[in-house]
């Protein structure tokens, strides 16, 4: 039975689209945009053209998400490094670009039932971008669908290290230091994606093969996808094509899917224990 379409996708969508499986969607995917740069330079334009030309991407990848039914898509929009080692007019640029996306794009949001949501070091970026960014949380708070997060003023290892102040200081205000119980799901509790589950896929455009101190605990797990098209280049139906490899993947978080596969040390001692039991039974003969 052939799965139903979802409304607004557009006719090469429609082809991906039928070749899923709906059942098994990732429940959230994240996506590290890049390419900006490189696509403005190839055009001899200046870099903020790629930025610019990156806002049509985000909304075609944040629609076509949103009507397949994915759960969370996250999108690392701005690196704690960006911030810090980009020049002042490029930062400035991109602090004036995120502020009129979430002005022209909250219809859009509330239209496809999108929930919008952050994540990074937010304290640290402009008070007037800050005001934008709350306005437009909270003009999209009631929707139920899809769950879209921007990384703004990002990085992996300030949320670890965030968390873990986070951590300490609930402990010192129920019973002290000495009660303080660290686990995974403790950590996990206190990191900026605490409401969310962790990324089941995650997506790299441009070519690059590193994470770029992104999400560095919550994709422990996560099927890794890598295409070369450069971040403006990329739209809606890239999304449904990496899903479409997603789902040719068996996940094994570590194990086996096939419990009558043994692993390589498994063999290997039931080899080592055969030839001692021959070493034995040589031994009781002589």
């Amino acid at each position: 039975m052939q799965a139903r379409i979802p409304a607004g996708l557009d006719r090469k969508e429609i082809e991906a689209y039928k070749h899923l499986d709906p059942a098994r969607l990732p429940r959230h995917i994240a996506i590290i945009m890049d390419g900006n740069g490189r696509w403005a330079r190839r055009r001899h334009m200046p870099r903020v053209a790629g930025h610019r030309a990156g806002v049509t991407a985000v909304r075609s990848t944040v629609e076509t998400a949103a009507r397949i039914g994915l759960p969370a898509l996250t999108l690392y929009a701005f690196s704690e490094e960006n911030w810090k080692k980009r020049p002042k007019a490029e930062v400035n640029f991109l602090m004036g670009l995120l502020g009129r996306y979430l002005k022209a794009e909250v219809p859009t949001l509330n239209k496809n039932n999108i929930r919008l949501e952050y994540i990074g070091r937010q304290h640290e970026l402009p008070d007037d971008v800050q005001e934008r960014m709350e306005w437009a949380r909270e003009s999209t708070a009631s929707n139920t669908g899809m769950i879209l997060t921007l990384a703004l003023n990002y990085s992996a290892r300030s949320e670890i290290v965030d968390a873990l102040r986070s951590l300490v200081n609930a402990a010192s205000r129920n019973g002290g230091l000495e009660h303080l119980r660290i686990d995974e799901d403790t950590v996990a509790s206190h990191l900026y994606t605490a409401d969310l589950p962790d990324p089941d896929l995650v997506i790299r455009t441009s070519g690059e093969m590193r994470l770029s101190n992104f999400l560095l605990w919550q994709l422990a797990y996560a099927e890794i996808y890598v295409t070369g098209t450069l971040w403006p280049d990329f739209r809606g139906l890239h999304l449904l094509e990496g899903v479409a490899e997603y789902q040719k993947r068996e996940r094994r978080y570590g194990g086996l899917n096939h419990p009558e596969e043994k692993p390589e040390s498994a063999h290997m001692s039931e080899i080592l224990s055969n030839k001692s039991a021959v070493r034995r039974a040589k031994a009781a003969r002589n």
